[in-house]
């Protein structure tokens, strides 16, 4: 027992001396609003590796069951866990191993889409779990459990330490770690678990339900931070903003800034102004380029570089803010040895201004442990997504050591139906594999998932971590945007990393295109498999032309109607074009007064209770409408009485349900009226009539 006891002593001191400051709960919290520590090579080193619901018949890299899909709705051919602890009583309850991992480590992420049944969470072979409780209330919401008495509350980590459907709450552990989950594998259990595995010499303070109190101060600084990351960011550089203006004509390549080092940007800010913004905001691309490498680490639209396009969609995250006036703001740390080259090439055919500002900072470049900030950008046009034939596309394939740090898809996506249930894009799984990984350390359950969100959700989302900062519409079609930034979850590689995002669409998709970003920090002399990007590449993307609403998938055993087609009386109304559209045209209803009234015919064959739904723009023009059918009141799904159709920033097409209502055969009425404010309008595209 002495002789144990000394050995554990000394590797504690060894590890101290090669690592310093020993992991705990804090110092992973100071990571959540913190890049800098993303700059060094991992010293310990460590291993992110996810353990989920994934379909295990999975196995087989490229054999016939790689792209099955039961991945947590229960009955899956094979338990999607690691073992079984305990067999399923009379009542199908089980025990099952979610993970069972050696120490060192921390749990860094956790996500669920809905799990039912209970978790218990052991850390260092205790026979006690440190929690034991529901499952979702752990998977969402980790750190409530241990709030009380602390001086902190669950509300400001709503949207910082929780993120739409993941938790990112750290905790640490320094010899194991063992996840079951106790419940039905016939019922829901979808999740992730993501866990940072240390080298065995690195020094780990377990975590204990004390350290929320103990670290109180440094959850709710991140937890502020998180928050609102353009007002709240702690910058450390004392350095003077180093600022460019310059004009590219069709087919100029500038230099825009030329600094010296060794020293890091700490924040870039770009503007671009152009006729036609949104086109060169894709057409004019962004390269840094470091201590003489002929091709820059950074290339990328300078758009899509910001996390955020087609276009200008405002949002803020840790490492991207976008402003409604098109400024466009990046804190990735970006050091260099010798010098750094900000340059801009024009790959479009109008004049572009680019105006922008990089703040410096002092940087000492450690050449064992310093890295290149990297992001590679690509784009395949005119695909087939095909869910019969899934497809995986790489984000990143690299030989070399470096930390992989996020993630952007840019889809547009074609399909006529106008729900998600058939419409939706990303039932695919990411499938990532780091230095000698014959399968995935990390494997998904669906890109949605990977994304921190789940059910091919249509709204707009902004989070520190992840976002949607884009989505068309009906549903998922038209122009989606999500983006990932792993902050707290970096994937560092010593060797190589091979990151792949399964295109697995609903149903066979024609005309798709799928651009993506990984970005990355690399050691010198990593080589990726990034081709340089071309006119073809940045071509201007358009939705197709006079598409109409299908009845396929959710939206079978449904007719479709234009609203101008069914109008009645002559209201004052437009019509305004557009791909966006169906027909190529939305209806857009003016009303002079609150209060005015539009009525539109609704042909019904057969009588029986259907579902009808309002195709309608949200825009900056619009209004509120509340809704009668047949001189009834109706309301909106949600119980709601009348339905705000106003964004500030973005166009986009929604499907706005009213309650299933019993109508009798015969032409019916739908009076829609206008609650205001006064000056704005009504854009109605169709109208869609479901069969319950």
């Amino acid at each position: 027992m002495e002789k144990s006891a000394a050995l554990l002593i000394l590797g504690i001191t060894l590890s101290s001396l090669l690592y310093g400051t020993p992991i705990t709960t804090g110092t992973l919290v100071d990571e959540m609003a913190d890049m800098h520590h993303l700059t060094d090579f991992p010293a310990p080193f460590y291993k992110t590796v996810q353990f989920s619901s994934y379909d295990h018949t999975s196995s087989h890299p490229g054999g016939p069951g790689w792209f099955a899909n039961s991945d947590g709705f229960g009955n899956e051919p094979i338990p999607n866990f690691e073992g079984i602890a305990k067999k399923p009583d009379s009542n199908g309850i089980g025990e099952y191993v979610i993970c069972d991992v050696p120490g060192p480590g921390a749990i860094v992420r956790l996500w669920t889409a809905r799990i039912e049944g209970n978790i218990r969470l052991y850390l260092d072979n205790n026979e006690t779990p440190l929690y034991d409780g529901p499952a979702e209330e752990f998977f969402m919401r980790a750190y409530n459990r241990w709030l009380a008495d602390t001086g902190l509350e669950e509300k400001p980590l709503v949207g910082t330490f929780y993120q739409r459907q993941a938790a990112y709450c750290p905790i640490p552990f320094a010899r194991h770690c063992r996840i079951i989950w106790v419940g039905n594998a016939r019922r829901i259990h979808f999740y992730q678990v993501q866990i940072r595995r240390y080298d065995p010499a690195a020094e780990v303070n377990t975590f204990s339900p004390a350290d929320v109190k103990t670290y109180a101060d440094k959850i709710q600084r991140a937890s502020n931070i998180l928050a609102n990351p353009d007002a709240a960011w702690e910058y450390q550089s004392t350095l003077p903003l180093e600022k460019f203006s310059i004009s590219v004509e069709p087919g100029q390549r500038l230099t825009a800034l030329e600094l010296q080092g060794p020293k890091a940007i700490e924040r870039l800010t770009v503007s671009v102004h152009a006729p036609d913004r949104d086109l060169a905001l894709r057409q004019t691309i962004l390269h840094i380029e470091n201590d003489d490498h002929l091709w820059g680490h950074v290339q990328s639209p300078v758009g899509d570089f910001f996390g955020a396009a087609p276009g200008v969609n405002p949002y803020a995250s840790v490492p991207f803010s976008v402003a409604p006036n098109g400024t466009m703001t990046s804190r990735y740390i970006m050091p260099f040895a010798q010098k750094m080259h900000i340059v801009f090439e024009n790959s479009g055919e109008q004049t572009v201004q680019i105006e922008g500002d990089a703040l410096p900072m002092n940087y000492t470049w450690n050449k064992d442990a310093s890295m290149y900030f990297c992001a590679r950008w690509r784009i395949d046009h005119g695909m087939i997504g095909s869910g019969a034939r899934p497809q995986d596309l790489p984000f990143l394939i690299a030989n070399g050591a470096g930390v992989y740090v996020g993630s952007v898809s840019y889809v547009l996506n074609p399909n006529e139906v106008p729900s998600s249930g058939g419409n939706w894009w990303g039932e695919g799984d990411e499938k990532i594999f780091t230095d000698d990984d014959r399968t995935p350390s990390t494997f998904g359950t669906g890109s949605e998932d990977y994304y921190n969100y789940a059910w091919s959700s249509e709204d707009i989302f902004i989070f520190p971590y992840c976002a949607q900062p884009r989505n068309d519409g009906p549903a998922n079609r038209g122009f989606v945007t999500n983006n990932r930034w792993h902050i707290l979850d970096p994937l560092p590689f010593k060797q190589r990393i091979s990151f792949y995002m399964e295109l697995f669409p609903h149903e066979t998709n024609k005309g798709m295109a799928y651009g993506r970003i990984g970005y990355y920090y690399a050691r010198p002399g990593l080589m990726d498999d990034h081709v340089a990007i071309t006119p073809e590449d940045v071509r201007k993307q358009e939705l197709p032309k006079g598409w109409l609403p299908a009845a396929r998938g959710a939206a079978s055993n449904s007719v479709f109607f234009q609203f101008e087609n069914q109008v009645q009386g002559s209201p004052s109304a437009s019509l305004v074009e557009g791909n966006l559209w169906s027909a190529g045209n939305l209806y857009r209803w003016r009303p002079k007064n609150i209060g005015d009234e539009i009525s539109f015919s609704v042909p019904i064959d057969e009588s029986a209770t259907y579902v009808l739904r309002l195709g309608t723009a949200l825009d900056t023009q619009s209004g509120t409408i509340s809704a009668t059918v047949n001189n009834q009141p109706v309301t909106f799904r949600g119980d709601r009485t009348a339905v705000d159709l106003n964004d500030p920033y973005r166009v986009m097409l929604r499907c706005i349900e009213l309650a299933p209502a019993k109508l009798p055969k015969g032409d019916s009425t739908l009076m829609l009226r206008f609650e205001g404010p006064e000056g704005k309008s009504i854009g109605l595209d169709f109208l869609w009539l479901q069969k319950k």
